[in-house]
């Protein structure tokens, strides 16, 4: 028996299955003929044949012809995800923007717009007020058939992943937020609303359609205020208990350092942050953090001294948090991004030397250290990600053109409660509204 149908013995959940596996290679690969599609299920022709049409009856493909003939016989059309078919919102609470992203199956982002925010404490309902303002523009932008699935939320904190609770967001001001309700509340589109840490979020997408595609075991670490890593290991994405692992900017580096945000003092984020750069730079606290690195980093690249310093010292805080992961995790490549993806030029050199010098033996000769391929759009495109996991997990749960629409929340429950999104082998547990 295919281990991959093992234990699916009613024809409906086997069906459900199959569905779901060749959504999920169209929404993860792009366009593929039936051919590709039999190859990478394992499922014979006349079945693919038949799944692409329940599919494409609840607008979630749509064949096409095939691009230049390269070879004998008649070509396959290509099975592509429906541009124009049922969508997710994605949004994005960063610490000093807030962004919102329509976007569809394949990830293709149809409609977005961002907007800065004051960096400091911030008020979770105003943010919330200024989400749903934002939002109204992509939303507005839609044609009157696409439905829209399900919203996800990416938040630079700990979030309980089972109600999209937000326990703390150092650097937002935030303690014990119920965002998932706030956010379903504003927008009242009567959908889930998922909510996940940004930087699991942005690793995922990055797992999925960037510089971890095809890596078993790849971390993702981003830098702006504070520090946040997405680990894949052994394929799967590490969350936690109950969702808070990978909060790597609150390790203990220097216990002589300065207090941290979170409360503690000599945290990683500390020594190798924005904050530390800019003040390692001879800067303040307050004004443009942005405005201010990218002065400083225009002053490096002309050989300030004051300037090459600062981010020397970052470099070599942020290599030796970079040896301890390396040395936990081993993966096989770790891509930085944010702050550190800027970065990156200037301190490659240094996070290498230290990797080779803190790591145990030979690990700092196989992992690639690189920069991420996604940029600012990680954490949205994760955050679809996020939104579409449901409907992939059971594509059924989307109604059939004409008729009425089902929630996809019923994937969940069928799920006992938690949807999961696989993409290269890794998997994501989804956070659903109480």
């Amino acid at each position: 028996m295919d281990p991959r149908t093992a234990g699916l013995g009613q024809p409906a959940a086997l069906r459900r299955h199959n569905l779901s596996s060749l959504l999920r290679e169209v929404h993860v690969h792009g366009a593929l003929s039936r051919s590709e599609l039999a190859s990478r299920t394992g499922l014979n022709r006349s079945t693919i044949g038949s799944l692409v049409a329940e599919l494409a009856s609840r607008r979630l493909v749509a064949e096409r012809p095939p691009g230049d003939k390269a070879g004998p016989g008649r070509p396959s059309p290509l099975v592509a995800p429906l541009l124009d078919g049922p969508v997710v919102l994605a949004a994005e609470m960063a610490t000093d923007s807030l962004a919102v992203a329509v976007v569809a199956l394949g990830g293709t982002i149809l409609h977005s717009a961002r907007m800065a925010r004051p960096r400091g404490m911030r008020s979770p309902d105003a943010e919330v007020t200024a989400l749903g303002q934002l939002a109204s523009g992509p939303l507005g932008a839609l044609g009157g058939g696409q439905p829209v699935l399900a919203v996800a939320v990416a938040v630079p904190g700990l979030v309980r992943r089972d109600d999209g609770f937000v326990l703390l967001a150092p650097n937002l001001g935030w303690r014990n937020v119920p965002i998932a309700d706030l956010v379903a509340a504003e927008l009242a589109l009567d959908v889930p609303v998922f909510v996940g840490n940004d930087a699991d979020l942005a690793t995922l997408a990055e797992h999925t359609r960037g510089a971890g595609v095809g890596q078993s075991d790849f971390l993702c670490l981003w830098g702006e205020a504070g520090i946040g890593a997405g680990i894949i290991a052994g394929g799967q994405q590490i969350g936690g208990s109950v969702g808070y692992a990978g909060e790597v900017g609150h390790m203990t580096v220097n216990p002589d350092g300065l207090p941290c945000h979170c409360g503690s003092r000599g945290c990683w984020e500390t020594e190798a942050g924005e904050e530390a750069l800019i003040r390692l730079a001879g800067g303040g606290p307050g004004g443009d953090a942005r405005a201010s690195v990218d002065q400083l980093l225009a002053a490096a690249a002309a050989g300030d001294p004051e300037a090459l310093r600062a981010v020397t010292t970052v470099g070599h805080w942020l290599g030796i948090g970079i040896a301890g992961l390396v040395n936990v995790f081993n993966p096989g490549t770790i891509a930085l991004g944010g702050l550190y993806a800027r970065l990156f030029p200037f301190v490659r050199a240094i996070i290498v030397d230290e990797v080779a010098h803190r790591t145990i033996a030979r690990p700092h000769d196989l992992v690639a250290i690189v920069r991420v391929s996604l940029g600012a759009d990680a954490a949205l495109v994760g955050a679809a990600e996020l939104a579409f996991a449901p409907t992939i997990a059971d594509p059924a749960t989307v109604s059939r053109v004409g008729a009425r629409r089902a929630r996809p929340v019923a994937a969940m429950a069928a799920l006992g409660g938690r949807a999961v999104e696989q993409s290269q082998g890794g998997e994501l547990a989804a956070q659903r509204t109480a």
